[in-house]
């Protein structure tokens, strides 16, 4: 089971980014998949989050300009970001727990770089 993240990079501040991120391999289930984000110096801080039915939670740095949203025919979610701005600068990772087989399992994708500056 992996998780490839994809979508970043460099935009000017009041850009737009979409990040995507499949789940694969021998998945039977796929349950919370949630977007996290690192900047440099600084700790993985979530900052959204999506269950399988669709309920979502964001930090509150996100609410009104990002929008999680996920395909579960897919395994997929996404991260619709607007109105970036500077601080929004960071390698942004998405997390699932997977069910493999009969056991449940947590995944984190490789990251993907974004960046906001002028």
């Amino acid at each position: 089971v992996q998780l490839q993240a994809s979508g970043g990079g460099l935009v000017q501040p009041g850009g737009s980014l979409r990040l995507s991120c499949v789940a694969s391999g021998s998945i039977v289930s796929v349950s919370a998949m949630e977007w996290y984000r690192q900047a440099p110096g600084k700790m993985r801080e979530l900052v959204a989050g999506i269950t399988f039915g669709g309920s979502t939670n964001y930090a509150d740095s996100a609410k009104g300009r990002f929008t999680i949203s996920r395909d579960n025919a897919k395994n997929t979610i996404y991260l619709q970001m607007n109105s970036l701005k500077v601080e929004d600068t960071a390698v942004y990772y998405c997390y699932a727990e997977i069910q493999n087989g009969i056991m449940w399992n947590d995944y984190w994708g490789q990251g993907t770089q974004v960046t906001v500056s002028s």
